[in-house]
């Protein structure tokens, strides 16, 4: 079999997946675009590919993500119309939230629709976005002023199903601090959990008691509080220059360092506005206001427009910035998250969150809204309902972060409802299941 990849946004999550099918799915030939100007992606990728894209009888199934107009590829080149089309979702543009609507903005969502009605299967990284996709096409298509089509949600929705971002964790044990190696497994564990495909429920706390207030934190700090106060920390802050600071993993935190070092916060998120940086950085200023003392890393790829809260909340933080801005290095990448205790998430766009779950995978405590996909992933004690609600879970953290690097998730299979045996998607279809069920998603693992 010949599987025909094609990624018009060759870049992040996109490209993890496409590089994972290569790498583990044999006969695969892969034709991409960079991950620049990702609206041009959306509107003109289909002409691209129709002339990149040589012509080969041996190609079975063309698997693409939904940045691809995939009904003008189909068009355009008959060819490739005939194979088994699948069409995978890291996001959909029906609930994006834009940052001032345009009439254009509504050809993104549509080219979405298209691709689904000639898609032969449509795969969603999480039932978030494939239900908030479904549910949101009759509402959407209301913007056409007359002749609306009907029933557009009944004729895509069988063609659909939840198949969960494969991720692979790296063994990261040569970045973590003292105090992760010896309170934090995670890492160990991993070799003989999947977390891959079944998130819900999936991630454990090893002791939900984190969930304390503000009284018991003030009636516990005591003699803690003024020694982080008087504490000195090891690290250099971040360069006059502006040049990032990479920590070093050999600064190991144990015994009551393990209290006296401030909260080390990160953000791993691109620098978009669909992030919502505005929040993050909204919060961290009325900690700083209030004299907490923490340190934070804001890491995430930029693009051409990086909204302009960054280069003013760089000067306001000073030295409470350890590092500021995106490691190609994926060692450097991992080193930086091993380093942070708590990992803050405040997108208002997000159907998977690969850039969370690395943190988590490197001991960093998860604080992620209570809506999105992040319910579907994580137990109730790790999100928080409004900017004032995580504001309070930081404040205690910044005045007890050795609370905060006492407890680790553990991705539990056992514990996993919506884990199901992915080659059901392609039971009917002799030799699509090694594509469907991302065949040994993680590297030595497969499903038998």
């Amino acid at each position: 079999m010949s599987v025909l990849l094609i990624e018009a946004f060759y870049g992040g999550s996109h490209k993890q997946l496409m590089d994972l099918i290569n790498e583990e799915i044999e006969g695969c030939v892969l034709y991409t675009l960079t991950a620049k100007k990702w609206h041009w992606r959306a509107r003109t990728a289909a002409l691209y590919f129709m002339q990149a894209i040589l012509p080969d009888d041996k190609y079975r199934v063309l698997f693409t993500s939904s940045v691809l107009n995939l009904a003008e590829l189909a068009v355009l080149r008959p060819d490739l119309g005939k194979l088994k089309k699948i069409l995978y979702f890291h996001e959909n543009q029906l609930i994006y939230p834009v940052q001032k609507t345009q009439e254009r903005d509504f050809q993104y969502g549509y080219n979405q629709i298209l691709s689904c009605l000639v898609a032969d299967i449509v795969v969603f990284n999480s039932a978030f976005n494939m239900e908030s996709f479904l549910t949101s096409i009759k509402t959407f298509l209301k913007k056409i002023p007359d002749h609306r089509p009907k029933n557009l949600e009944e004729i895509i929705r069988p063609k659909c199903c939840v198949l969960y971002f494969p991720m692979t964790f790296p063994d990261i044990s040569q970045f973590l601090p003292e105090h992760k190696r010896v309170s934090h497994t995670l890492a160990d564990n991993m070799s003989s959990m999947d977390i891959s495909h079944c998130p819900k429920t999936s991630l454990q706390a090893e002791n939900m008691s984190v969930e304390f207030s503000h009284d018991q934190i003030q009636s516990s700090i005591g003699e803690s509080s003024a020694e982080q106060e008087r504490a000195t920390i090891s690290e250099k802050n971040i360069c006059a220059s502006g040049d990032p600071v990479i920590l070093n993993a050999s600064n190991t935190l144990a015994g009551d360092i393990r209290q006296k070092k401030p909260l080390h916060i990160v953000w791993p998120h691109r620098w978009e506005h669909d992030k919502d940086p505005e929040t993050f950085f909204k919060v961290l200023l009325k900690l700083k206001e209030k004299e907490l003392t923490f340190h934070v890393s804001v890491l995430g790829e930029t693009f051409t427009d990086v909204p302009d809260i960054f280069s003013e909340a760089r000067i306001t933080l000073g030295s409470s910035v350890l590092h500021w801005g995106y490691l190609a290095s994926k060692d450097d990448y991992l080193q930086a998250l091993c380093m942070a205790d708590v990992v803050v998430s405040t997108a208002k766009h997000e159907f998977f969150g690969v850039a969370m779950l690395e943190a988590v995978h490197c001991g960093c405590y998860p604080l992620c809204p209570k809506s999105l996909v992040y319910p579907e992933i994580f137990p109730a004690v790790y999100l928080y309902s409004s900017p004032e609600q995580l504001y309070r879970k930081l404040e205690n953290f910044c005045k007890r972060p050795d609370v905060a690097r006492r407890f680790h998730l553990s991705p539990s299979k056992n514990d996993c409802p919506v884990c199901t045996d992915p080659r059901g998607l392609a039971k009917n279809e002799p030799g699509l299941m090694h594509l469907i069920s991302f065949k040994r998603k993680l590297k030595g693992k497969s499903y038998n």
